[in-house]
């Protein structure tokens, strides 16, 4: 199904980007984003400034799906300056993932300070998303580094949800005490986000299919990779996903619960192999799904990122020069749609 919208509904707001992966929007409006190739950017009243907020050099890497990835800001941004990436780094011929915050000063993000390090990576599922919680603290997802059995070792930062202050420290009501670990067994997880009962939900890509969407809870097991999709384990207490692509491929990437306009309280969930997006209806628990609807298939290509701005408006990313897309007229782009999708 494509959805046909107005010119004033659906429209690109710059174009000509390299993989952009990740967007968060300030108080004041700047919208910063990431590229997977290492600039960090901002867009000020509406217009792209040329010279990168930081770009990142050696020991930073960017190879196959591991580049500059996750964004967040800082809930007092406007006064701290803080800003939060997730970046792949080499060292002695292996890839590493680490989370980093600098301090933004205009339009130049200097003093990166380490808060977690040497989380295993590769080539290919690094996760990748950083988000602030409801409870103020730093949630990060990483993938499995193509090192399937690191995902159920709860000694390895690898396959994990994980979880930590915003100045590195590790909370005390963490479900692993003195661990990061939040929630285990995923496999390249690149979605977070919370409804308005701040239930957690992340979404994760299958290994060729059986993409899940999961309701993730604190020391949660959800499988990988002894079950996925459909796959049940009789007198395991693996959890299973609240939603899953069966024998279909969506690769989903963003995610971002609807706070307003006729879609309030759905989940949207960007798909990279699927080529649109997923706008997911739950029931009142938030545990069960009632309805799944497609958006702008094929429309864009592949989308990474979704992201709701304070004043309703959506914003997606396309991911069409990842290596694995058709590359379009004015690719990578950002995309603006009104709420009313």
């Amino acid at each position: 199904m494509m959805i046909n919208k107005e010119p004033n509904q659906v429209q690109s707001i710059v174009e000509y980007l390299n993989i952009p992966w990740a967007i968060d929007i300030s108080e004041d409006g700047r919208i910063f984003f990431t590229e997977r190739d290492g600039n960090l950017r901002v867009i000020t009243n509406g217009t792209l400034n040329p010279v990168p907020v930081r770009t990142f050099v050696l020991p930073f890497i960017s190879s196959g799906e591991g580049g500059l990835m996750g964004l967040a800001l800082d809930r007092d941004f406007l006064s701290n300056g803080y800003i939060y990436v997730m970046y792949t780094y080499g060292e002695k011929g292996s890839f590493y993932n680490r989370v980093v915050r600098m301090h933004v000063v205009g339009d130049t993000a200097i003093k990166e300070d380490i808060l977690l390090d040497r989380i295993p990576g590769g080539r290919f599922h690094n996760g990748g998303r950083i988000k602030i919680g409801p409870d103020g603290y730093l949630y990060i997802t990483t993938g499995d580094g193509g090192i399937r059995d690191q995902a159920q070792d709860v000694n390895n930062l690898a396959g994990k949800i994980l979880r930590i202050g915003t100045d590195g420290s590790i909370p005390p009501d963490n479900p692993f005490p003195g661990s990061p670990v939040y929630a285990l067994g995923l496999r390249n997880p690149q979605g977070l986000a919370w409804n308005d009962k701040n239930m957690l939900y992340a979404t994760d890509h299958g290994e060729t299919d059986h993409d899940e969407i999961n309701l993730i809870v604190p020391g949660g097991n959800y499988g990988w990779p002894i079950v996925f999709g459909d796959m049940k384990l009789e007198g395991s207490d693996f959890i299973e996903p609240i939603l899953q692509s069966e024998n279909e491929t969506w690769a989903p990437g963003g995610a971002a619960f609807i706070n307003s306009g006729p879609r309030k309280g759905q989940l949207l969930v960007s798909m990279l192999r699927g080529n649109g997006l997923l706008a997911i209806t739950f029931d009142e628990t938030g545990t069960q799904v009632i309805d799944v609807e497609p958006l702008l298939l094929d429309t864009f290509g592949r989308l990474r990122e979704v992201y709701q701005a304070n004043d309703g408006t959506i914003y997606i990313t396309t991911s069409n020069k990842d290596g694995r897309g058709v590359i379009h007229f004015g690719d990578d782009k950002i995309i603006q749609i009104s709420p009313d999708i």
